[in-house]
């Protein structure tokens, strides 16, 4: 696997030598801009290697927003993850840059571990979202034609291959997949293995959320339950429910971006299921079970 590639979008040399030095010692491959106008060169240049862009917020030829407006209005670089660097962390300014489509902060001046943690998450996150769509290539089009199926899966494996696969049955399943992916890897962690937001954090900065998920897998208290996934076409057009067998959450503080998490490494997932991927999305219930639809209509 190739290394991660990052564009460094920063005006001051010494910082920028500092993520450089940073980035390139832990394994990753950089290229760096001190301008928005170079940076948008380096955008187009390398729009089909990028993994992330680590974008200062102040620039000195533009605003950091015009530049970031400009580049998720481009179909080929919407999924590539920005991690926005500023000093201006009031709730206001942190809106903005979510709306913009900035869902990683990093403020200024941050240490190493944490510079390393957030790039590592949005890496990852972008390197999972290629991995669905190469699936998505050679998925079979005939679940096109599938108008009702009820699955169930235990395994955040599973859950992916599932939602690559039944993502074929919606007219755009590359736009789907994301969502129901997010949707369903939460029924597995948060869900069925009762990990709480804050112990994924943990998890995370140490870099052992994977482990403590097989730990939990083979636990008895959670061994035997299994999230289950159905889909129902109708006139209307195309509705997913996928219900999971924990005891549910309170999920109103997450069905929107908000500047209180942009900080962290997670936290996304439902936020923008409900913004790029659905039409329609609810919870039911305890927070156990969600509806997702998708209009004929809406595209």
């Amino acid at each position: 696997m190739s290394k991660p590639f990052i564009l460094i979008v920063e005006d001051e040399p010494l910082n920028r030598e500092v993520l450089i030095d940073t980035l390139q010692e832990h394994g990753y491959e950089t290229t760096v801009s001190a301008t928005g106008g170079e940076a948008w060169q380096k955008i187009t240049e390398y729009h089909d290697r990028l993994d992330a862009i680590l974008l200062d917020r102040l620039l000195p030829d533009m605003d950091a927003l015009s530049l970031l407006v400009k580049l998720k209005a481009d179909p080929s670089m919407t999924h590539v993850p920005v991690i926005m660097q500023t000093s201006l962390s009031s709730e206001d300014e942190v809106a903005a840059g979510l709306k913009a489509g900035a869902y990683y902060y990093l403020t200024k001046p941050f240490p190493p571990a944490t510079l390393l943690s957030i790039v590592r998450s949005a890496v990852q996150d972008h390197r999972d979202y290629l991995d669905l769509q190469q699936s998505l290539r050679q998925a079979r089009s005939i679940l096109k034609h599938l108008n009702h199926a009820e699955f169930w899966f235990r395994t955040q494996s599973e859950a992916r291959d599932l939602a690559t696969l039944i993502a074929h049955a919606a007219p755009e399943p590359e736009r789907v997949v994301l969502g129901l992916t997010e949707l369903m890897l939460n029924a597995v962690e948060h869900g069925n293995l009762e990990i709480t937001y804050a112990e994924k954090t943990e998890l995370i900065a140490a870099n052992r959320l994977d482990a403590e998920i097989e730990s939990r897998l083979r636990l008895p208290k959670y061994a035997g339950r299994v999230a289950r996934l159905t889909m129902e076409r109708t006139p209307q057009g195309i509705q997913f429910v996928i219900r999971d067998e924990g005891k549910g959450f309170d999920w109103r503080p997450y069905i929107e971006m908000s500047p209180s998490r942009a900080f962290d490494t997670h936290g996304r997932g439902i936020a923008v299921s409900r913004l790029l991927s659905f039409d329609h999305l609810e919870f039911h219930g305890r927070g156990n079970q969600v509806l997702c639809r998708i209009l004929s209509s809406s595209r």
